[in-house]
């Protein structure tokens, strides 16, 4: 009966550092970010303390994501607060850089250089698709945010999940890495509601596929006044198709 328990566990180890693994995989391709499967797949088991053979050789990046994805779901009871998250964030950036230009990381942003703005096309014929909430609000719109997230839980759990993953990158509070947090997020309040840090299922995965009705819905929720009802539909739909 012990050998019988202990494969069992090793099957429900082996299960959680997939999902993982692939949630850590599309948290970051949604932005575009194509991580080194191995690489991740090695962190992640070190950090679990699952035995997979030779590990790959550690990569700063990689253990950044991984460390943020791991933190919310393996501590998705712990308090969130300011300092977490600006931890999370500069976990995903640890050289302080985007590409060649220097961000802030581990703090809000400032909109020195203007109003932070989601945007894409060609410079000149940009088309904005969300502006943020000022930084001057910031800190009193995420003391709202931490109030609500870490009260208590009146809402529907998987509800409140949906709602955190919108409110955190409504506010987009840092330079860069607002999506991947807001995700990591989602996943926090997911595993509250499973009752479980271990995780077997992950959202990102889903979004990925879905990825531009996922921004559409996004810019429409933003645009249309904030009411809730499209967006929380979309997520639990693809909440469903994920575990489906």
């Amino acid at each position: 009966m012990e050998r019988l328990a202990d494969v069992g566990m090793s099957l429900q180890s082996e299960a959680s550092l997939t999902a993982l693994t692939e949630d850590v995989l599309r948290i970051s391709e949604i932005e575009g970010e194509k991580l080194d499967a191995e690489s991740v797949r090695s962190s992640t088991a070190r950090r679990l303390g699952v035995d997979i053979g030779a590990l790959a050789a550690l990569d700063q990046h990689v253990e950044g994501v991984v460390g943020m994805v791991l933190d919310a779901t393996s501590n998705c009871y712990a308090e969130i607060s300011c300092d977490r998250l600006y931890s999370w964030q500069a976990a995903l950036f640890p050289t302080g850089y985007l590409g060649m230009a220097r961000i802030r990381v581990g703090s809000r942003r400032d909109d020195a250089d203007g109003p932070m703005q989601v945007v894409s096309g060609p410079v000149g014929r940009q088309r904005v698709h969300f502006q943020a909430p000022p930084g001057e609000r910031l800190e009193e719109e995420m003391r709202q945010l931490f109030e609500w997230a870490n009260g208590d839980p009146a809402d529907l759990p998987l509800v409140r999940a949906g709602l955190a993953h919108l409110w955190f990158v409504t506010l987009h509070p840092f330079d860069d890495g607002n999506g991947r947090v807001a995700r990591a997020l989602g996943d926090l309040f997911l595993a509250r509601a499973d009752g479980s840090t271990q995780r077997f299922c992950g959202l990102s995965a889903q979004i990925l596929r879905q990825r531009k009705a996922y921004y559409e819905i996004l810019e429409r929720t933003k645009k249309g006044g904030m009411d809730l009802t499209e967006w929380l539909a979309w997520f639990l739909t693809a909440l469903n198709d994920a575990v489906a």
